[in-house]
């Protein structure tokens, strides 16, 4: 059941972001980026200023996927880390609690976690849909949160080099900031918000290359991990 929750890694960018100044800085056109959750996008910074990066890596982008790319498309490579990573902490405790606790279904879904996924839609076909409508509810409210609509996106792309296309973040949207914070932590300092981002990154990183392993570990074994 896990499965389907990790997928989206295997397309998650492989570039790891870093900080630099948070200094507000304009566009070849002059016009100021806003500032959100203290960070002001600087185009002549690495990664626009972004934070994300710890010693002994620091500006990790070895295949050079943020050359010459424009802020909005930094942004959206950083939106993709985010999400993945986030998918990818959670897809991690799922293996790790589901293969040795699994009372919903009667207990009937049992074995690799890879397999899971494939054993609701058997037993319980309903559920299964009711799944991928959540799922799919979900994204839909997070475009509607962070990303301009597409015939907007298409004029104000026209002049942008870059692959986005028909896919632009608002200007004012701090990526994956899309407002949810039940428990109230989110910081209201941007350098103590940049940590916290920070830690999320690193965290949501390393999930991503265990989360991985674990499914590959599984497709080779046939296995539980346990």
């Amino acid at each position: 059941m896990k499965f389907a929750l990790v997928l989206p890694i295997f397309i998650s960018s492989a570039a790891a972001f870093a900080p630099q100044s948070l200094k507000a800085t304009s566009t070849s056109l002059n016009a100021a980026y806003p500032e959100v959750n203290g960070w002001t996008a600087d185009e002549n910074a690495f990664c626009a200023g972004l934070p994300g990066a710890l010693a002994p890596v620091g500006e990790f982008d070895p295949l050079n996927f943020l050359e010459d790319l424009p802020v909005q498309e930094i942004k959206r490579y950083r939106e993709a880390e985010v999400t993945h990573g986030r998918v990818s902490m959670l897809a991690c405790i799922g293996y790790l609690v589901a293969e040795k606790f699994h009372p919903l279904f009667n207990g009937e879904i049992n074995g690799p976690a890879n397999s899971h996924l494939a054993q609701v839609q058997e037993i319980s076909p309903f559920f299964f849909a009711w799944l991928v409508t959540a799922i799919a509810i979900s994204e839909f409210g997070r475009a509607r949160t962070g990303w301009e609509e597409p015939v907007e996106a298409l004029k104000k792309n026209a002049d942008v080099e870059g692959k986005t296309w028909l896919s632009k973040l608002n200007d004012d949207y701090y990526p994956g900031d899309i407002g949810f914070d039940p428990l109230g932590i989110k910081p209201t300092d941007g350098e103590e918000f940049a940590t916290m981002a920070t830690k999320e990154l690193q965290h949501g990183r390393l999930a991503m290359i265990g989360a991985m392993g674990m499914i590959v570990q599984e497709q080779v074994s046939g296995a539980p991990l346990f």
